[in-house]
């Protein structure tokens, strides 16, 4: 059974947050992330990170780290979600927080959290965030949304998706352990894009989202042959599936016109991104849209792109970004394997 309350020293209740960090291959950031956990000013926090079968050196830094609060696991290699789904499985707090293994949130990041939440366990609180590149936070800089506001679900969702935006990240979220139990846990079958389903679901079995502004991710950018990162044939299926799923869950709630087309931008941005791969997949992505009553998201293109395009057209520029990403992911893979 969960614990739902700590007694601070002056007596008062205080929810206890479990922090569930899957963790695969992630001896260069697993400290960071970790100490950014326990170093938090909110004390009633249970860190648990499930090391999901790393080859590295991810076990030997866990070890060196001595703190009650870190509760460790180790496993064979199951895949994120079923990591993320482990660390649930042993956590204990009333509310329930996702993080990756190489990300970093901000001191006060779970007490503005908790304080926003209250005693309510019918929402979910966000936070702000922004990108930080070649492991330098001096390179950091948020990336202002328009839903940083308090939203109902459906509303945040259209808007987040309306401009084709199928990331969301982990850590923004701290969750009641109610909302979960409605919502469900992760589905194991998912590798990219894992998040566009889950959190669907999760925002979806609350009654509204709470933005609290002084909590800040820092997103870690730029690491070569990362999950996100990974553009196999396999991980594009597991992105569209997850796409069918957390906009079929939106849908189910809400199939107005702006719904419709906010979902529609999610898969015209799913053709964007991923044309001309897995062409049967593209294909159905564009019937989505069109039974949806078509998008309206413009292709992204800045620089030189952006002035070849108008010429040459979205398809072919998007053919050159796959080839060039194919290139570099394999070029990673080389040095890394070297």
């Amino acid at each position: 059974m969960a614990d739902t309350a700590t007694v601070n020293p002056a007596g008062e209740k205080q929810p206890l947050v479990s922090v569930c960090m899957p963790a695969y291959n992630a001896e260069k950031y697993i400290t960071e992330a970790v100490q950014s956990v326990l170093g938090q000013t909110y004390p009633y926090i249970q860190l648990i990170v499930v090391n999901d079968g790393s080859a590295d050196g991810t076990a030997e830094q866990l070890a060196k780290i001595t703190d009650s609060r870190l509760t460790v696991i180790h496993q064979e290699n199951k895949g994120q979600c079923a990591a993320a789904n482990a660390a649930y499985k042993a956590a204990t707090g009333h509310l329930i927080k996702f993080m990756d293994a190489d990300d970093m949130i901000s001191p006060t990041f779970i007490q503005k959290q908790v304080e926003r939440l209250g005693n309510r366990t019918d929402a979910v609180a966000s936070a702000a965030w922004g990108r930080f590149y070649n492991d330098d936070l001096a390179t950091f800089k948020l990336n202002p949304e328009e839903v940083w506001q308090d939203m109902p679900p459906d509303e945040w969702l259209a808007m987040a998706w309306g401009s084709g935006a199928s990331m969301m990240q982990c850590a923004l979220w701290l969750i009641p352990r109610p909302i979960l139990e409605r919502s469900g846990l992760w589905d194991e079958s998912l590798s990219l894009i894992n998040d566009f389903d889950f959190f669907a679901r999760v925002l979806l079995a609350g009654k509204q989202v709470l933005f609290e502004r002084d909590a800040i991710l820092y997103y870690r950018s730029g690491i070569s042959g990362s999950l996100s990162d990974t553009k196999s044939a396999e991980s594009l299926k597991s992105a569209f599936r997850s796409i069918e799923k957390g906009t079929g869950s939106l849908l189910a709630v809400n199939n107005s016109k702006r719904m419709q087309q906010a979902c529609a931008n999610v898969w015209q941005s799913y053709i964007y991104n991923f044309y001309p791969a897995v062409p049967q997949l593209i294909k159905r992505a564009e019937a989505n849209v069109k039974l949806l009553g078509g998008a309206n998201l413009k292709y992204h293109a800045g620089g030189l792109t952006k002035l070849l395009m108008p010429v040459v057209g979205w398809k072919l520029m998007a053919g050159i970004k796959q080839a060039y990403n194919r290139l570099r992911y394999a070029t990673s893979n080389r040095v890394t394997n070297s």
